[in-house]
């Protein structure tokens, strides 16, 4: 997102220029190199995702309920080279370790929970992320029994909307989402236009780097808190219009 903005800058200004608008042009030019000084040397991505995760950076202890769900939003699969096995992503071990983890601490305080897996098969590589990470949690100790699996789900608005029967079936009295720290914002908001009041928990935690020149580490997570942005803004214009699915009554789950 931040190089085609970067871009459509530079073009603009090459196309200003050969108007004789050098001006505007030489405007376009200083602006398309303070955007990239600010993504690429850290201040933009660092801001950003500051104002994402400021409010999940640290977790409370965890409140059980009698019938506690824990429901893991799928970060992505992979095809592993010269094969044609399909793992979770890079992004996805700290999500499904942080669920495991919650899992085994629900059990130690004996009270009943289970473990819900929202993620189809969004790249197509075959098998659904619900599928990929469920094997990965009865490794780290959860129970098959106690496994919900949502393999349907594209996006973050539908692990909401596919989610909400799965736990209302259930008869979940305490949900906990367990996502990255720069998503959560978004998944909070999307769930709870579904009716469902969730305990957010931060899987892990990411930030810019400062640096005197520009670092394609920087960009990149300037284009990931710029792709969460979008989606509350969105979600917030497509309220306004009518757009979105009719919301679910608040604290249904």
């Amino acid at each position: 997102m931040t190089v085609n903005v970067l871009l459509a800058l530079i073009v603009l200004a090459v196309v200003l220029a050969r108007f004789r608008r050098r001006r505007c042009s030489h405007a376009l030019l200083a602006l398309a190199l303070i955007m990239l000084l600010a993504a690429g040397c850290g201040p933009l991505p660092i801001w950003l995702l500051a104002q994402l995760q400021s409010g999940y950076a640290i977790t409370a202890p965890i409140s059980w309920g009698q019938r506690n769900a824990i429901v893991l939003l799928g970060a992505g699969s992979v095809r592993v080279a010269g094969s044609s096995e399909v793992e979770a992503s890079l992004f996805a071990y700290g999500r499904i370790s942080k669920a495991a983890e919650l899992y085994r601490e629900c059990r130690r305080a004996g009270r009943e929970c289970k473990v819900e897996v929202s993620g189809g098969d969004a790249r197509w590589l075959g098998q659904p992320e619900a599928t990929i990470y469920a094997g990965d949690l009865q490794r780290l100790g959860v129970d098959a029994a106690d496994l919900l699996l949502e393999p349907r789900s594209m996006n973050t608005w539908q692990n909401a909307q596919f989610s909400e029967p799965l736990l209302k079936t259930y008869g979940a009295d305490r949900v906990l989402l367990v996502s990255s720290g720069f998503h959560l914002r978004r998944g909070m908001l999307y769930f709870a236009h579904f009716g469902i009041h969730a305990v957010p928990v931060r899987a892990d935690y990411v930030g810019g780097e400062l640096s005197w020149l520009p670092l394609s580490y920087n960009v990149a997570m300037a284009d990931l808190a710029l792709h969460e942005y979008a989606g509350i803004v969105r979600y917030h214009v497509y309220d306004a219009m009518g757009w979105n699915v009719q919301a679910t009554k608040p604290g249904a789950l």
